[in-house]
């Protein structure tokens, strides 16, 4: 993330230069995508060196969450800079502007090769990681948005149509829109202490009732992800006759560690049906 963030930075201010320079949307846009990498990139490596510190008395489960809650932002930015770009597209095909294909066609080459550097060293990084892959839309984006800007410097030079910059500005913002949805909702999911997609909490009821004797019923089942790769689950199990509360404690941890893949789980045990108020009992 450092290599790719001094990729991305220093070559942003070359693109700013050359949008200005030669009038094109396209580079614009594309050193528009390159600020927000910047910055989103900054933002993953800060929150991935303080998700590593240890947890303290105000907060249990230490720090991990940040890197959900910087791929939730850069999210939201990739969101932000789509609706921008759009915007500004409509405008320049409303009053087109002149565009010097020369220059924008040597920066966007460049562009694409500092891109295409960035891309692959974030690519190795952790995969299924919501802020790595956060951070990898970013810069997907700008890679796409340099062939835009390459392709409509070509066009333009060959024809003069200048309208293919924000047509093309469009294009890409299309291209990146689903992938900034996806990280946004994953990461929201998260945020709002959703279930795992891929687990269902009537299932695990039942998977726990039918693997771990002395279970008699589950109830109150609660399950969230701290991050994507660390699941969490709370939940009461009410003991059958004769049963033993500690073995029953420890039967379920295994069972849903190593069936499920939850490595935080709390139990409560019960000897009656239900030990909660009435009126927060099941059924």
């Amino acid at each position: 993330m450092l290599v790719a963030f001094i990729l991305t930075a220093g070559f942003m201010l070359a693109e700013v230069i050359g949008g200005l320079i030669s009038g094109s949307l396209a580079l614009i846009a594309d050193a528009g995508h390159m600020l927000t990498d910047a910055a989103s990139l900054a933002l993953a490596l800060f929150a991935v060196r303080l998700s590593r510190r240890p947890s303290d008395r105000r907060r249990s489960y230490g720090y991990g969450r940040m890197q959900v809650l910087a791929a939730f932002v850069n999210g939201l930015s990739l969101l932000a800079l789509i609706a921008w770009i759009a915007v500004e597209a409509v405008l320049r095909l409303w009053e087109p502007v002149p565009v010097l294909a020369g220059p924008m066609l040597v920066i966007a080459c460049l562009g694409l090769l500092v891109n295409i550097a960035a891309f692959w060293i974030l690519h190795r990084g952790e995969r299924g990681n919501l802020n790595v892959d956060g951070a990898l839309a970013h810069v997907l984006g700008d890679l796409l948005g340099s062939v835009a800007a390459i392709i409509a410097s070509l066009v333009i030079m060959a024809t003069g149509w200048t309208p293919v910059d924000p047509l093309l500005s469009v294009l890409v913002c299309g291209l990146i829109l689903r992938t900034a949805l996806r990280i946004t909702r994953e990461s929201g999911h998260i945020l709002l202490q959703g279930s795992p997609t891929e687990l269902d909490p009537a299932q695990l009821e039942r998977e726990v009732r039918e693997n771990v004797p002395g279970v008699a019923g589950i109830h109150h089942v609660h399950l969230w992800s701290l991050t994507p790769g660390e699941r969490i689950i709370t939940l009461h199990a009410v003991l059958g006759p004769a049963a033993d509360g500690d073995q029953v404690t420890a039967g379920i941890g295994d069972f849903l560690r190593s069936s499920r893949g939850i490595g935080h789980v709390t139990v409560q045990i019960e000897r009656q049906p239900c030990a909660e108020p009435e009126h927060r009992c099941p059924g």
